[in-house]
């Protein structure tokens, strides 16, 4: 179902017995987007991701709501059902989207909890809006969750909602999920607040990771800022029980199975071989436009190979898609500006006439034109400075059903705890990821299928409904039942 933006119909958006939803996500973002129809109206589209894809069925049979912002600075519109999933829109203003948004959630906590790769700034202003916003979905999802139901909240913008959700309604099982990395000792005491922080996070039943150094992180701060005891992954603090765990997110590996089945996406990826030249090595890069993605490294390492004479300019070519990302904010304007420079760079030394070295696509791309150029590469490059997960690494391998193509994997993506067969490379070391995507560019087919193969066997059986699942199942077991 597709309904108007700003339509008042509700359509269903309200349980019916008036008691609430027994499943209530809380997200910075619904999983709809705005989009123009073929009559011209505007209308809502279902959001590409693995999260939307997994929860989808869930909340279906559990009667469940999600609120979250609608993407525009303007009044919210009416509570509305799309696709079989109530949606209520949170409304933030432009103020909001400028302090909580750019301002605390991408321009302090993102690159504190990246490593600090670039310097987070502190701002009062800013954490009175974070703290704002916060409240203002803590209290829509007070409204909307039926007694005893489960409340998950997602990401880095939400922290402090567990902890204010917990004082509203004491009565609810409320679970928070962290999709980026969480930083050691050192690096989160910068944050001015970091005790609320902590308090908010601790106000959940089951607080998950994507990587177990994430859990332990947050173990040790809590014991470390509050004082709070903890045995393993459960903590108790002022008369509350939390327990940390990880639960590392995945993709929905069917769906991308059956895109790399698709004849039209197969067809398009040899388009894409013929229209880069037939290219004996094609290397992918595919991120967003983000400085913990390390494209400027990977672009300099493969520039460096070009002029080692180890990569032949003639029959290789590197694809960078890079995915517009939080282009207001400064750092990122300053990074596309490099990057660029960078793709001329490399151009302008190593292309011959009518022929590119780097292909640099700044844009974004639907899951089948990334599925064909997913096929079409022989090396995929997923080097990030710092990653939660990485999930296009994920894609890469379950795109590839005939188990050929090679993985360069950064260590420090969440993903190479998994994906262990990938080379596997500190993206801060030229030398060495130079050496990864040479050894990866000659890889035979004997070669990429032994790396391959276990690598697509354990993403079968960990696919993106089975963290969900996983989740759920423990966030759902009544508190007896839980570690003690």
């Amino acid at each position: 179902m597709t309904t108007e933006p700003g339509s008042a119909s509700t359509s269903g958006a309200e349980p019916a017995d008036g008691r609430g939803y027994d499943l209530v996500v809380l997200a910075n973002r619904l999983p709809v987007d705005q989009a123009t129809g073929p009559d011209g109206k505007r209308c809502w589209q279902r959001s590409p991701g693995g999260l939307v894809t997994a929860l989808h069925p869930i909340m279906q049979s559990r009667a469940g709501a999600w609120a979250g912002w609608h993407g525009q600075p303007e009044t919210a519109p009416a509570p509305f059902t799309h696709d079989g999933i109530h949606l209520h829109p949170i409304e933030l203003s432009d103020d909001d989207v400028d302090a909580y948004y750019e301002g605390q959630s991408n321009a302090t906590i993102w690159p504190l909890y990246h490593d600090a790769v670039e310097q987070p700034v502190f701002d009062r202003r800013w954490r009175q809006a974070y703290h704002s916003v916060n409240h203002r979905f803590a209290a829509a999802a007070a409204r909307l969750a039926a007694p005893g139901a489960l409340v998950w909240v997602h990401d880095y913008h939400l922290q402090l909602v567990p902890g204010m959700l917990r004082k509203l309604r004491p009565d609810l099982r409320i679970g928070f999920f962290l999709h980026i990395p969480f930083p050691p000792v050192e690096l989160f005491c910068q944050l001015p607040m970091r005790d609320e922080i902590m308090r908010g996070l601790l106000g959940a039943d089951l607080v998950g990771f994507q990587h177990p150094q994430a859990t332990r992180n947050f173990t040790r701060l809590a014991a470390h800022l509050l004082g709070a005891n903890h045995t393993g992954g459960v903590i108790k603090h002022e008369g509350g029980v939390t327990t940390a765990a990880t639960f590392p997110i995945s993709i929905d590996v069917a769906g991308q199975q059956q895109l790399a089945a698709d004849p039209h996406v197969r067809a398009r990826a040899g388009e894409i071989r013929r229209e880069l030249g037939n290219p004996r090595t094609l290397v992918l890069g595919v991120d967003r436009l983000d400085y913990t993605k390390g494209i400027e490294h990977r672009l300099a390492a493969y520039g460096e190979l070009l002029a080692d004479g180890r990569l032949d300019p003639a029959d290789t070519v590197m694809v960078q898609v890079a995915v517009p990302s939080r282009q207001r904010l400064d750092q990122y304007q300053a990074l596309r500006e490099r990057v660029e420079r960078t793709v001329s760079h490399v151009n302008g030394r190593h292309a011959g006439i009518g022929r590119l070295c780097v292909h640099y696509l700044h844009q974004s791309y639907d899951r089948a034109e990334l599925a064909a150029l997913y096929l079409a590469a022989d090396v995929m490059a997923v080097t990030p400075l710092r990653d939660g997960m990485n999930l296009v690494a994920k894609e890469y391998v379950a795109t590839r059903t005939d188990g050929t193509g090679a993985l360069v994997l950064s260590e420090f993506a969440g993903a190479a705890a998994e994906l262990s067969q990938a080379w596997t490379v500190n993206p801060h070391n030229l030398e060495a990821l130079k050496d990864a995507l040479a050894e990866a560019a000659a890889a035979g087919a004997d070669e990429q299928r032994r790396r391959m193969q276990p690598m697509r066997f354990h993403l079968r059986r960990h696919d993106v409904n089975r963290w969900a699942s996983a989740f759920l199942g423990q966030l759902d077991r009544p508190a007896r039942q839980m570690p003690a």
